[in-house]
C-alpha cells in the first residue's frame, strides 16, 4: 500500500533521513518507534511532500515524491501531524467539515466516516460542537485533529504523536480509536513516544535511529529484544 525505499529527506542542506525503507500493507497499523530527533515525524512529512526527499515514495504503486501535500491528500492519504493545527475561530463541527475533501482517480464508494461516526468515537466533541476549536483543551484538540483528518476518508493515516500529554483516560480513547479504523480498513503509520500502545495496537513495528531503520519487527519480538530498546528507546 505504503513502500518507501532508500528514502532522504533534508532540511535545507541539512540531511536528515539516510535511506529509510519501510512499508504498511493494507488494513495494518504499523509503529515507527525512536527517541526525539531519529527522523519519525520527517518521515511522515516526507511521505507528505512537505519537506524535501528523494528516493522513492510508492502509494498502491504510484510515487508520491515530487507531488503537492493537497494532490497526496486526495489520493486518499490522511495526516495528522503532532502540532495539531485546528482552525481556533472556526468551531468543533466546521473544522470537522473542513475535512471532507474529494477523492481524485480514487474508486467511488460510500463515505467510511460520517460526523455521527466522529461523535461516536469522541462524544466530548459532540458536546463541544459549537465551540470555537481555540477554546478546547489540548486532549480536545487531538480528538478533533484525529477527527478532522477521518472526514477525508482516507485508505492510509499517518499519525504523529497522538497521545503526547495526554491524560490516561485519553490515551485508552485514543487507543480504541486507532482499533476502530483497523476494523474499517484504515492502514496506520503510527509514530509514538509510549511503547505501551505502540506495541499493544500495531501488528508490525519499526525503530529509527540517526535518521535511519535500525529495526524491523513484530512486537513481542521487541519487547523481547532488551538491546535495541536499551540502545534505541530508553531514555
Amino acid at each position: 500500500m505504503l513502500r518507501l525505499d532508500e528514502l532522504h529527506a533534508y532540511y535545507g542542506k541539512s540531511h536528515v533521513l539516510h535511506g529509510v525503507s519501510l512499508q504498511v500493507r493494507p488494513g495494518e497499523i504499523v509503529s515507527l518507534l525512536g527517541r526525539n530527533g531519529s527522523g519519525r515525524s520527517t518521515t511522515a512529512k516526507a511521505v507528505m511532500g512537505l519537506v524535501d526527499g528523494r528516493g522513492s515514495v510508492k502509494w498502491q504503486g504510484e510515487e508520491l515524491l515530487g507531488r503537492a501535500p493537497f494532490d497526496i491528500a486526495r489520493r486518499g492519504v490522511g495526516y495528522v501531524p503532532e502540532s495539531r493545527d485546528v482552525f481556533p475561530t472556526l468551531t468543533v463541527q466546521q473544522n470537522l467539515r473542513l475535512g471532507q475533501k474529494g477523492g481524485a482517480g480514487r474508486t467511488a464508494r460510500p463515505p467510511r466516516w460520517r460526523l455521527d461516526d466522529t461523535y461516536r468515537l469522541f462524544p466530548r466533541l459532540k458536546e463541544r460542537e459549537h465551540t470555537e476549536a481555540g477554546l478546547l483543551s489540548g486532549g480536545e484538540q487531538q480528538m478533533l485533529t484525529l477527527c478532522r483528518t477521518l472526514m477525508g476518508d482516507p485508505d492510509l493515516v499517518l499519525i504523529d504523536e497522538p497521545t503526547e500529554g495526554l491524560a490516561p483516560r485519553l490515551v485508552e480513547q485514543v487507543a480504541g480509536f486507532l482499533r476502530e479504523l483497523q476494523q474499517r480498513g484504515v492502514a496506520v503509520l503510527l509514530i509514538e513516544q509510549k511503547l505501551t500502545i505502540a506495541l499493544d495496537v500495531a501488528q508490525r513495528c519499526y525503530v529509527m535511529g540517526h535518521g535511519r531503520i535500525v529495526f524491523e519487527g513484530t512486537p513481542a519480538v521487541l519487547r523481547a529484544d532488551a538491546e535495541v530498546r536499551r540502545e534505541w528507546l530508553e531514555v
